[in-house]
């Protein structure tokens, strides 16, 4: 009696209850039934893309140095930010007790590339090869003011944390295609700097059932931590213990219903395939002299961006759905040409390289491509302003972002900011509307991909995001 009385709990009950939910997950990830995933009944239309990939420059490059041209600023050079551009402006803590605010040109210089004529930085030799294959987007604009919370925001929908990221919402969303690897994968670039942090949550998947979370990729020593074997067990001996666990689990689902066990069991079952097909995807043997030279020397180099990017094309061939590279060190406060020179030097060939890769290879019409920061600089100089040397602020008002393939319009400029790039003059774009038209590009509607959490339904774009139209080809 005793016994029957302690199963029947209200945690019990709703576990119970949850059974058809845990069999759709289990289902999903054992690949035997896309169409049990409880995502893959949200998709509402046609897509135009089939996967992302996201390389996101955490820190934020300064948009008036790679992107967004302003000539008149060689006039304003070293002069007062005017308060009509500024108007009271909320500021950082590292800019809130200066009383001055120069403006400070680029000491770069500009030039058009492609028949869009688009104008680009010569830090940027490589970007101005696929300039006609880019969406430019120079509008772009956020709430958050900082780079944890704007990266959250970007990342999830939200500047607090908890929610799930916007790779997990696609997982979610549209499944996988590839029963050997995960849906969602994730790679930071090694850095001789620390840069921004970058948590686990921002490939987290929240309130999500936990399948749909990020895989993360290291460059250094094994790819996935404890996908091996452990020392003096040989692969039969891994599948006994494996079924073993499976029918622990199983008993387990049986007696409290709770679909997260299901999860288990199917990421027990994932990582015992990935001992066989991640190595295979790390082994870059078979890439030719040609594919290196593209890339650049450092794809030879494990955990650089450069790398990172080759292996988004060979995890895009392999059908995975969602590809986060992480690129850290734009945080340019100070010393920013000299830093600037590097990190383009880091970043800008291998990108490019990536877009060229899959055009050849006929992969980039169903593959949207994401290049961007979590906001941009400002015009005016953090500190004093050299003959050498200046740095930038953070500023949410605009910034530039470029997109490429999946039904993307190719070769367009969208959106302009005033002569200080300080205020967006036409074509605002929210990251909201951003997350809504890369859903859109995906076939899913944004304002239907939700999942309920706490008796609320919750969606990447809150009660927000509108798609841009203007954008799409």
């Amino acid at each position: 009696m005793n016994d029957m009385l302690n199963q029947l709990t209200r945690r019990s009950f709703f576990g119970r209850s949850a059974t058809g939910l845990g069999a759709a997950a289990l289902a999903s990830l054992l690949g035997r039934d896309a169409m049990a995933n409880p995502g893959s009944a949200i998709s509402h239309f046609a897509p135009k893309a089939k996967r992302v990939i996201w390389m996101f420059q955490s820190g934020a490059p300064s948009q008036m140095d790679l992107f967004d041209y302003k000539p008149r600023l060689a006039e304003f050079h070293k002069q007062e930010l005017p308060a009509s551009i500024r108007m009271g402006q909320r500021l950082t803590g590292m800019t809130s007790g200066q009383t001055s605010f120069p403006v400070a040109a680029s000491k770069f210089k500009f030039a058009q590339h492609g028949q869009s004529g688009m104008w680009l930085s010569e830090m940027l030799p490589h970007t101005a090869k696929i300039a006609d294959e880019i969406c430019l987007i120079r509008s772009m604009y956020t709430e958050a003011i900082n780079h944890d919370p704007a990266i959250t925001f970007i990342q999830t929908g939200s500047q607090l944390p908890g929610r799930p990221s916007f790779g997990s919402w696609v997982d979610y969303g549209l499944g996988t295609v590839n029963e050997n690897l995960p849906a969602f994968v994730v790679m930071i670039s090694k850095s001789n700097t620390k840069g921004q942090g970058l948590l686990a949550r921002l490939w987290g998947s929240g309130f999500l059932p936990s399948q749909y979370q990020g895989v993360k990729l290291r460059g250094v020593g094994d790819p996935v931590l404890y996908l091996s074997d452990p020392q003096g067990m040989d692969r039969e001996g891994r599948r006994q213990m494996l079924d073993g666990l499976a029918q622990l689990n199983e008993i387990q689902y049986a007696d409290v219903g709770d679909p997260e066990i299901t999860a288990r069991i199917a990421q027990y079952e994932l990582a015992f395939r990935m001992q066989t097909s991640v190595p295979e995807l790390m082994d870059l043997s078979n890439e030719t002299a040609h594919t290196f030279d593209m890339y650049g020397e450092d794809s030879k180099k494990a955990g650089t961006y450069a790398a990172n990017c080759l292996l988004a094309r060979r995890l895009v061939e392999r059908g995975v759905r969602f590809i986060q590279l992480y690129h850290r060190d734009w945080d340019h406060h100070g010393g920013l040409p000299d830093r600037m020179v590097q990190q383009c030097k880091e970043t800008d060939q291998a990108s490019a390289a990536l877009i060229q890769d899959l055009k050849q290879r006929g992969l980039l019409d169903e593959t949207l491509v994401i290049w961007g920061g979590e906001f941009g600089r400002t015009v005016y100089c953090q500190g004093a302003i050299t003959e050498t040397t200046y740095g930038r602020d953070h500023h949410p008002r605009c910034f530039s972002l470029w997109m490429a393939g999946g039904g993307m319009k190719p070769g367009m400029v969208f959106g302009e900011t005033d002569d200080y790039s300080y205020n967006i003059t036409r074509d605002p774009v929210h990251v909201h509307d951003l997350q809504a038209t890369i859903l859109n590009q995906l076939g899913l509607d944004h304002t239907r991909l939700t999942y309920r959490f706490q008796g609320r339904d919750f969606r990447v774009t809150d009660i927000h995001g509108k798609v841009v139209p203007e954008i799409l080809a």
